[in-house]
């Protein structure tokens, strides 16, 4: 394993510990040693002691044809802790509501996985790298930027 970044003088003793680099990304070991990444640690959702995988969401999500993107993130919620919200953008000419992606989803996450708390957004912030940028989304939500549909728990 590496000790250090190149260039960095000074390692994050957090990020190198124990000659393990610690990435911060989440995942399952199977039993003939293949390692699936299903998340990254900042991203998971921790929701009334359980964990909800925000790539999981999001991938289902974009799954249905009304979909372009998708990003979801955990928010602060009074009795599970944190719940997903899920940010959704919509393909051009597609029409499709938050009801209608709930339904969706149920098919292929667990019940208490579904997002109560919807946003329809114009485009998906992203970082230099393209990825989604899901401070920016946890930032917008907590400044009230969103527009944000609440549903009733399934």
């Amino acid at each position: 394993m590496t000790a250090r970044y190149v260039g960095d003088d000074e390692p994050d003793p957090e990020k190198f510990r124990d000659g393990w680099l610690r990435t911060g990304d989440v995942g399952t070991l199977s039993p003939d040693g293949y390692i699936t990444l299903t998340d990254r640690a900042k991203d998971v959702i921790k929701s009334g002691g359980e964990w909800i995988s925000s790539v999981e969401l999001e991938n289902a999500l974009m799954a249905h044809p009304a979909v372009l993107e998708a990003c979801v993130v955990g928010v602060p919620d009074d009795r599970w802790d944190e719940r997903p919200l899920a940010t959704v953008v919509v393909r051009e000419g597609a029409s499709v509501s938050a009801e209608e992606l709930r339904d969706f989803l149920a098919g292929s996450v667990a019940r208490w996985q579904l997002p109560e708390r919807w946003a329809f957004i114009d485009e998906v912030p992203k970082t230099s790298v393209g990825k989604f940028d899901k401070k920016v989304v946890r930032s917008r939500y907590a400044g009230g930027e969103l527009t944000v549909r609440e549903l009733a728990a399934p």
